[in-house]
């Protein structure tokens, strides 16, 4: 090394710096192909974490197994003035959650989600039949208490037919859609707080990703490949049967790698990344099915095995939630938790109700070119724009039609559309 370095400093000015640019590119090129080979590995993926509240997620479900059964309307309205009854007591404290509560299980016609609404807010609740204490006069979920969820609740409603129309097509309740998009979104304002806190607030709209992971809801390239794949495949344990094998089918001729990077790097249309998104929770809850195992009434668990990957998908009885740390203000969630508070919460219930079932068959004949015609031309990043800088792409843009006046962007007729039952199971 000492001889090296004495014949480096004899060489001429212009010898250096060449040396130096030299090692310089080098360097430069080796990290390049080590964050690619570490992102096709898998190695970058959060591995994620049980969350400390397991526990009162797993309980809700628990919840979830009592049913109305064939309850007479005598025995309907008692149970009913029940839940009023505790509700009230509820509101003692917190009026904002107690009316979110009402309006949520109201939409869904079930005194029986009060109960699970209830339940689920106790995390943040020293005792929910108590009147002691100050009265809290903003939503008793921390991370709900806040500006930014203020501007992402309308900025979620303004997507809400590209939402609902997603769940048609994949046979998901459009409400666990929502779920995953609001972990996500949050976990990305929260990362590049100021950045976001500049831009989301005023225009209010869905941050789109560029980098490793596309679209508002995160999905890497490899996991849109795989759903792909678990459409076509019949031997598959994610496979979701012949009605949907053709759902992201590509045009003739189409470079499917660019084609599907565009698909969720679409600023205008938001469609596709919600088509994924339904496929994920649908595949996943197939394969835990097979196994012998039902999480489909476990949003926590879907928020959770949605954020962690298909890879760490293994089905097990006693499978516990959380995902991705999330940081908002100065307390930390899970992924899984998050989605979990946002579901039970009540909030956009009348946009978003809760579903008598959560999965349900395919209700589409030929809408396939329609999906595909709704990719709109937008200015996207060029794809591999990731390994030469560190920037994120926000869709910065504000609507240009308010998708609930205007026509579909992709020409579905939805007087035609047969309705998904809102009764909570």
């Amino acid at each position: 090394m000492k001889q090296f370095w004495i014949e480096f400093k004899q060489r001429p000015l212009w010898r250096k710096i060449c040396d130096i640019l030299l090692v310089l590119f080098a360097l430069a090129g080796a990290a390049i192909i080590g964050a690619w080979g570490l992102y096709q590995l898998g190695v970058t993926n959060n591995r994620g974490a049980v969350d400390k509240n397991y526990r009162y997620l797993m309980s809700v479900s628990e919840i979830e197994q009592m049913k109305e059964g064939n309850l007479t309307p005598e025995e309907l309205d008692e149970m009913w003035a029940t839940q009023l009854d505790r509700l009230a007591s509820l509101a003692h404290r917190y009026p904002v959650n107690a009316r979110l509560i009402l309006q949520g299980a109201a939409v869904s016609d079930d005194p029986m989600l009060i109960d699970r609404m209830v339940a689920a807010l106790s995390i943040y609740t020293d005792t929910v039949t108590s009147d002691q204490g100050p009265v809290v006069r903003q939503n008793a979920i921390p991370w709900m208490a806040t500006p930014e969820w203020e501007a992402l609740k309308e900025a979620i409603t303004r997507d809400s037919a590209l939402i609902r129309e997603a769940g048609r097509l994949t046979g998901v309740e459009p409400r666990l859609i929502v779920g995953c998009l609001i972990g996500e979104q949050i976990r990305l304002f929260n990362s590049k707080r100021e950045m976001y806190k500049k831009y989301l607030g005023p225009v209010k709209v869905l941050s789109v990703q560029s980098q490793f992971s596309y679209g508002v809801n995160g999905i890497k390239d490899f996991t849109a490949a795989a759903v792909e794949e678990h459409l076509k495949d019949p031997s598959s344990e994610y496979y979701m049967g012949p009605a949907y094998e053709h759902l992201l089918d590509y045009p003739e001729g189409a470079n499917v790698v660019e084609e599907r990077y565009k698909r969720l790097v679409d600023y205008g249309s938001h469609l596709y990344s919600y088509i994924y998104t339904g496929c994920i929770l649908h595949q996943t809850m197939l394969q835990w099915r097979r196994a012998g195992y039902d999480i489909s009434d476990r949003p926590d668990l879907l928020f959770t095995l949605f954020n962690v990957g298909f890879s760490q998908s293994v089905p097990k009885p006693d499978p516990m939630p959380g995902g991705s740390h999330i940081k908002v203000g100065d307390r930390e969630y899970t992924f899984g938790a998050i989605g979990f508070d946002f579901y039970y919460s009540g909030e956009l219930a009348s946009v978003f109700p809760f579903c008598r079932n959560r999965f349900d068959a395919a209700s589409f004949g030929t809408d396939v070119e329609a999906i595909q015609a709704s990719m709109t031309d937008c200015n996207r990043p060029e794809r591999g724009s990731e390994y030469r800088k560190d920037t994120v792409t926000s869709d910065l843009q504000p609507p240009t039609s308010d998708l609930d006046e205007e026509p579909d962007p992709f020409g579905v007729d939805h007087s035609r559309v047969r309705p998904v039952e809102h009764t909570a199971q």
